[in-house]
């Protein structure tokens, strides 16, 4: 899943909303491209932007800080509010944005939607935002009498690819996802679902990653400091380096070293969930063969594995998992598993202690 850290752009200020009410506007960052490029600094690939006078008024108002951030970063800049017509998304997509996204024109224009899809295909999503299910346009504020999920059927069949939808109820309230909604909209057509509002958690992240959506948009978080950003990026990612690693077999070898010695303490198996929960906690976690059940190193001696560094080797099925030990790695109280020397009877070597 890909993480995408959210400005919105006021009057030329990065500011947040409450449920898209315009009157709880504040503002959150000084200056747009400073916050663009820490965003990117803490490893941001993607930038989700919303023109806030532009959704509101349907036209363009704050396209020089859009197209700032697109030239002077190296972030892919998604763009929403107040694109109404070719002319605007040809402006946006020939000048460096990398997706547009288009609102209300879904509801009340949804030919357009169709020739800038076939114009310009992956580039453009098409944003949903519901209050009580219903699809809200006009900057949030209108309600139509359009459900979501009808509306994000005929977008699938139009050629729509990546849909963002968003529960104006959760907006901004920092009180996490609609994750029923997402998930039923993520069951009911084949496009990429990015989830918007609410995100507020680390939690909130791991259970949108789980949902096996395509991304989820965070903004309010990063501001106040619930969310590190380079922290919910590595955890959005967590699918994607699973699945990368598992495609041979269902169990992986983990070779367990020392970081700042580098003596290999150990040798366990990791399956999906224990290497996802590896990633996630920063101590590791292990699939017993003989139990058939997850382990967490540690839980119960006390003598547990703080991840350091993770490592895949060339072929992609074995992995090196680099801790800090508290105390013994082995059952037997030795500080590696490996203390039983072979002698080499062949050669002039030896096998280390």
């Amino acid at each position: 899943m890909i993480l995408l850290p959210a400005i919105d752009i006021k009057d030329g200020t990065c500011v947040r909303l409450q449920k898209g009410d315009y009157q709880t506007a504040h503002k959150v960052a000084e200056n747009p491209l400073e916050t663009a490029l820490s965003f990117q600094k803490a490893g941001a690939e993607w930038i989700h932007m919303v023109d806030l006078d532009g959704a509101k008024d349907a036209v363009m108002v704050n396209q020089k800080i859009f197209l700032e951030i697109a030239q002077k970063t190296n972030l892919r800049v998604e763009l929403g509010g107040g694109i109404r017509n070719m002319e605007t998304v040809d402006y946006y997509l020939q000048n460096g944005i990398s997706r547009v996204i288009l609102g209300s024109a879904a509801v009340k224009n949804p030919r357009f939607v169709e020739r800038a899809v076939g114009k310009y295909r992956d580039q453009i999503a098409v944003g949903i935002d519901a209050r009580n299910e219903m699809v809200a346009a006009e900057g949030w504020l209108d309600t139509s009498n359009v459900h979501y999920l009808d509306l994000a059927k005929k977008m699938e069949q139009i050629g729509v690819k990546t849909i963002i939808f968003t529960d104006i109820a959760k907006d901004g309230m920092l009180q996490g996802p609609n994750v029923e909604q997402l998930r039923q909209l993520n069951a009911a057509v084949s496009c990429n679902i990015i989830a918007s509002g609410g995100v507020s958690t680390i939690e909130d992240i791991r259970r949108l990653r789980d949902e096996r959506l395509y991304g989820a948009i965070c903004g309010k978080a990063l501001y106040t400091g619930g969310i590190d950003l380079q922290k919910a990026i590595f955890l959005a990612k967590g699918n994607a380096l699973t699945d990368k690693y598992f495609q041979k077999s269902e169990l992986l070898p983990a070779i367990v070293q020392e970081a700042s010695t580098g003596q290999v303490l150990m040798l366990a198996y990791m399956n999906r969930e224990s290497m996802q929960l590896t990633l996630d906690t920063g101590y590791t976690w292990f699939y017993s063969r003989s139990r058939k059940e997850l382990w967490n190193k540690g839980a119960t001696s006390g003598h547990l594995q703080k991840v350091v560094a993770v490592f895949g080797d060339c072929d992609d099925d074995t992995l090196l998992v680099q801790v800090e030990q508290t105390g013994p790695a082995c059952h037997t109280g030795a500080h590696s598993c490996f203390f039983n020397e072979i002698t080499v009877t062949g050669g002039t070597g030896h096998a280390v202690k």
